[in-house]
């Protein structure tokens, strides 16, 4: 029987959660990425024999990069976006040499999450990642200051967000501020505002149908390499997959999805389908999303929120919005269907017990990972009929 190739992320040697740690959770795989190497650089072949060396060392099989990041140039076509591309290809090829075929990436511009809350405190104590629209308009127009940020939002939307930002202290001020600048990809760690607003400014005149483009040649240059070196290239939807700060989103949608595989059709152009992320939007209909493009998914993040409105937070992985033992069948069903263990990981954890006093990545911590994991393990083996 075809089960989930059960991972979890590590963020690599500094990560306060240890490959030992991950070993006792129970799982096989580490899903990882070089996070020294600058964006837009390749990967050295022995940076990446080095960190399969250590990850094989700890009892592990290193199964997905998540994410090998796509530079900002390449998104908007700007300069030196071909020689960054260039670049890409190599990493494809570096890591293919060294076994290591799965590779999730996403398109999202700037930043690759948004939570205006890091530490969102549940009835239980626990704390989890939250999104508030009234938090972000208070950022983008009241904090940012974005040219043309209020003509993005409703009159109801301006009153709330000019209310919230009127309720927070300077402190409360900063922490916003590091909350939503939190997201950025890779490497990029040191934004200040000035240099958040500069990044949101070279995405002016780029619509979503430029950007979708923009995509579109990416992967025409991009998916013959992983084509001849059979690595499977795994696109992440977008997180909020809405519109926000004026950047456009084009990983959002079944008809992104849609648009996205048809558009470069290939074997190696696939999908990395994250429940969480997903299950954002209520009209996005998972379980038949995954019925329509479950031949192209290669890769698996189960995670839950708990939808209200535009607002979300993300919730334990069996409650929630995500009909998790349907999205679950789904999957088992999949993996029958195709003959195939596909890597999946617990989408983040909530803050709990010990976890509490760490300083984990957020949504990365040892121990709400681990609650999630066997939630999931314990959903998976009862509705497959698992059998000794």
């Amino acid at each position: 029987m075809n089960l989930f190739k059960q991972c979890m992320r590590w963020y690599g040697p500094d990560d306060v959660v240890s490959l030992s740690d991950i070993r006792q959770a129970g799982v096989t795989g580490v899903v990882t990425a070089l996070h020294h190497i600058p964006n837009g650089e390749f990967w050295p072949r022995e940076e990446i024999r080095k960190r399969k060396e250590l990850i094989e060392t700890a009892g592990l099989r290193w199964e997905v990069v998540e994410s090998v990041p796509v530079h900002e140039a390449i998104k908007t076509h700007k300069r030196g976006f071909q020689t960054y591309i260039d670049n890409y290809k190599l990493s494809i090829e570096h890591l293919a040499a060294e076994g290591i075929s799965t590779i999730c990436y996403n398109f999202m511009p700037v930043l690759d999450w948004t939570r205006t809350d890091l530490a969102f405190q549940l009835d239980n104590g626990a704390r989890a990642l939250r999104f508030e629209k009234q938090a972000l308009v208070a950022f983008d127009c009241f904090i940012l200051k974005r040219t043309g940020a209020k003509a993005s939002y409703s009159a109801e939307e301006l009153r709330n967000g000019e209310a919230y930002f009127a309720s927070l202290s300077e402190d409360d001020q900063n922490t916003l501020v590091k909350n939503i600048i939190a997201g950025l990809p890779g490497s990029e760690g040191g934004y200040g505002l000035a240099e958040f607003q500069t990044a949101l400014d070279s995405y002016k005149g780029i619509s979503a149908e430029d950007l979708a483009l923009h995509l579109q040649y990416f992967l025409d240059e991009i998916i013959p390499i992983a084509e001849k070196n059979a690595v499977s290239m795994a696109i992440h939807p977008d997180d909020p997959p809405f519109p926000i700060l004026g950047l456009p989103r084009v990983v959002s949608t079944a008809k992104d999805f849609s648009r996205i595989l048809m558009n470069t059709p290939a074997k190696s152009n696939g999908i990395t389908f994250c429940t969480g992320s997903l299950g954002a939007r209520a009209d996005n209909e998972l379980l038949d999303m995954i019925r329509e493009f479950g031949e192209s998914i290669y890769f698996v993040h189960l995670r839950n929120v708990k939808r209200d409105g535009a607002d979300f937070y993300e919730a334990e992985h069996l409650e929630g919005d995500v009909p998790m033992p349907e999205v679950m069948k789904a999957f088992i069903e999949l993996q029958q269907q195709r003959g195939v263990s596909l890597p999946m990981r617990p989408d983040h954890g909530h803050q709990i017990l010990d976890d509490l006093n760490k300083n984990a990545n957020p949504g990365y911590t040892a121990i709400g990972r681990l609650k999630g994991l066997a939630e999931l393990r314990g959903l998976e083996m009862g509705i497959s009929g698992f059998k000794s």
